[in-house]
């Protein structure tokens, strides 16, 4: 394997050296741009060599999942009586069951135990929310529509999929099959212009009906909307969840009683107006969203618990190991943060605590990895920033985002707003501080913006060190730059305002906090669950089973009487009742199939334990009933009065099945009949 892949990582390595030496030379925006492109059209050619070359017996089967998937109603495209549309789903009893579960251990093990602050805010957001966020000018992607239908399509999806089909063909060239690969392996780097050069050039017409495109434009992704009868207010279905905590950062500071550092949290339901929706849950229009937003101080990125998760092993696959072509490693998380490879501890404590809870909730420890973005894929402001990938038969897909995004946000909604939000920072002693500052001209400013003066002269005063030293950056290089505040565009050139240094003494700080963001997609993480879950019972293929953890599992326990006979019944209605008072989701099946049969039928949507209700139940003193394990099909046998109690433990987590086995008798079979 490594011989095959000895040449990739060598090639991987050699355009990593070339990016260092061009960045270290000052190189041109666009030869860097060049270099990256081709940087990263090596890395997806040696991911996909890595996984073509895994083990067949690793890899799910996907078919006959997704049947199982929307055969039991775990979820099914949304509108299907109407023919349905793609990208929106509905989830079934068991799937509606499982999220909930998957959410309840995320409270738990975030909101609770990390004592976050949980919000809830509005899915509708006025447009000048999302003009200061950057989503009005940047969150898109490029088009193209049929030239009579009007049918849309994405454009980078349309191209790949077609050069594909011409490489497929027997007649194509090898030296077209390596040009068009080279085409496929670059497709996220390409400008609006060069898209269009290329569907011009490889004659890419729609693919339903053969017609022409028009050219590709860019698409924004929001659902666009109007506030209000009167129409006048536009805004849009959030895209994220993020934004409300920042919003209400004054107020959750306020109920924090004016402490740093503190956590915001939201779940909820964001919107993306995918241009072509695909993969299942994977890429939707309309999708659950888990978010943290942790506010620190930035001269204290220390976090007290870092101890606790600094002894993880996880998978960690650095910017340094992509650009050098090597895999991903098994790292100490400590050593990760000591050696710089993780920024601070903040940010190493929360990428342990996103691993403990992934695993918790059903994906393999060996199939979950963190990779690190390259300097060119982090926004401007990003100090590091994290993906935690799963590893399905789709490849390694992205299922929660954790970045430490500096000041930003809060320093945008700072400016836009005039609103300071920010942290006051007692000190020990007094401390003098350079500071930075526009020094507006406001004779120049009056006399060219006259009564829209005062909105110029109150965006300068709000604005942060860091914005003010990037302005000034263009005012040296090209004599102006522009400012936007209530939606309106004002040109500054150096007659108007230039930048002012000195120094002050403080007794009170005023921070701007920084924010660590652990972005989760719940949908993907479900997804992933289902394909690391996902097995077939050893010797029947036709068996198959989902091996959730008890604590997402959908139901936990299924009833099961042994046949119809009345006498079972009062042991169904007690246990059920008993189950209930315990908080444990359960399931009667009482109806007429075998009971292997109906053993089969609970494996099949994830039940995690079952109880069966047989003449031995009835017949003898104390009543007893067996319990089963879904994963090793063992049983035990019990009282009936202990069961949910056994069952609400397992499911929480306090028992283990090893431990019930060590505790009660392994049935090996009924020793009562019915004739008796």
């Amino acid at each position: 394997m490594e011989e095959v892949l000895a040449p990739l990582r060598e090639a991987v390595r050699e355009q990593g050296d070339l990016v260092h030496q061009l960045k270290e030379k000052g190189a041109t925006e666009q030869e860097m741009s060049k270099a990256i492109s081709e940087l990263k059209a090596r890395k997806r050619i040696l991911e996909a060599k890595e996984l073509a070359l895994q083990p067949k017996d690793d890899t799910v089967d996907r078919v006959k999942m997704e049947d199982t998937l929307k055969r039991r109603f775990f979820y099914d495209q949304a509108f299907a009586i109407y023919g349905g549309v793609s990208g929106l789903y509905d989830f079934g009893p068991v799937g509606c069951a499982l999220k909930n579960n998957i959410l309840q251990v995320w409270r738990q093990h975030f909101i609770h135990e990390e004592q976050i602050l949980e919000i809830d805010c509005t899915m509708l957001t006025p447009e000048p929310v999302l003009k200061t966020s950057g989503h009005v000018d940047k969150f898109a992607d490029y088009m193209v529509k049929d030239a009579k239908t009007g049918e849309c399509y994405r454009a980078d999806h349309l191209l790949k999929a077609h050069l594909k089909k011409l490489m497929s063909d027997e007649k194509c060239a090898a030296e077209k099959v390596t040009e068009m690969d080279d085409v496929i392996t670059q497709m996220d780097n390409y400008t609006q212009q060069e898209l269009s050069d290329l569907f011009v050039k490889y004659n890419v017409k729609s693919p339903s009906t053969g017609n022409d495109l028009t050219a590709p434009i860019s698409f924004n992704l929001m659902f666009k909307t109007s506030i209000g009868p009167g129409g006048n207010t536009p805004g849009y279905l959030r895209p994220e969840t993020a934004q409300g905590m920042f919003l209400n950062f004054k107020r959750l500071l306020e109920f924090n009683q004016g402490r740093l550092p503190f956590g915001a949290a939201q779940i909820g339901n964001s919107f993306r107006n995918e241009i072509s929706p695909r993969s299942g849950l994977i890429r939707v229009r309309e999708f659950t969203m888990a978010e943290i937003e942790h506010f620190v101080d930035p001269n204290d990125k220390v976090h007290p618990k870092f101890s606790n998760v600094a002894d993880l092993e996880i998978m960690l696959f650095s910017s340094k190991a992509q650009t050098s072509g090597q895999s991903a490693q098994i790292m100490r998380l400590g050593d990760a943060v000591e050696q710089g490879v993780i920024n601070n501890s903040v940010l190493g404590y929360f990428i342990g605590r996103i691993y403990l809870y992934l695993i918790k909730v059903g994906l393999s420890k060996d199939k979950v990895r963190f990779r690190q973005h390259m300097e060119n894929e982090m926004a401007h402001y990003a100090c590091d920033c994290w993906d935690a990938e799963s590893k399905t038969s789709y490849g390694w897909i992205e299922i929660v985002g954790c970045a430490d995004r500096a000041c930003y946000d809060l320093s945008c909604h700072t400016r836009a707003t005039r609103v300071p939000l920010v942290a006051e920072k007692p000190l020990k002693e007094p401390k003098v501080v350079n500071v930075v500052q526009f020094d507006p001209k406001r004779g120049a400013i009056g006399t060219t913006y006259k009564k829209d003066a005062k909105l110029v002269l109150d965006y300068l005063a709000v604005c942060d060190e860091c914005y003010i030293t990037d302005q000034e950056k263009l005012l040296n290089e090209k004599g102006e730059f522009s400012i936007e505040t209530e939606g309106r565009t004002f040109k500054l050139t150096k007659d108007m305002v230039s930048v002012k240094r000195f120094q002050k003494t403080l007794h009170v700080e005023e921070i701007v906090p920084n924010v660590i963001e652990p972005s989760f997609g719940i949908g993907r993480i479900m997804y992933s669950i289902f394909e690391h879950s996902f097995l077939v019972r050893q010797g029947d293929e036709q068996r198959t089973y989902f091996s959730f953890p008890p604590t997402v599992a959908p139901y936990k326990c299924s009833i099961l009487p042994l046949s119809q006979n009345q006498e079972f019944v009062p042991f169904v209605q007690q246990l059920s009742e008993a189950m209930t008072k315990n908080g444990v989701s359960h399931k009667v099946d009482d109806s007429s199939g075998s009971i292997g049969r109906r053993y089969a039928r609970s494996d099949e949507i994830g039940v995690a334990f079952g109880i069966t209700i047989d003449f031995d139940t009835v017949k003898k003193t104390p009543h007893t009933a067996t319990l089963r394990d879904r994963d090793s099909m063992r049983q035990i046998r019990a009282e009936v009065l202990e069961l949910p109690g056994v069952v609400r433990d397992l499911a929480n987590g306090i028992l283990t099945w090893p431990e019930v086995e060590k505790t009660y008798p392994i049935f090996e079979g009924q020793e009562c009949s019915k004739k008796e």
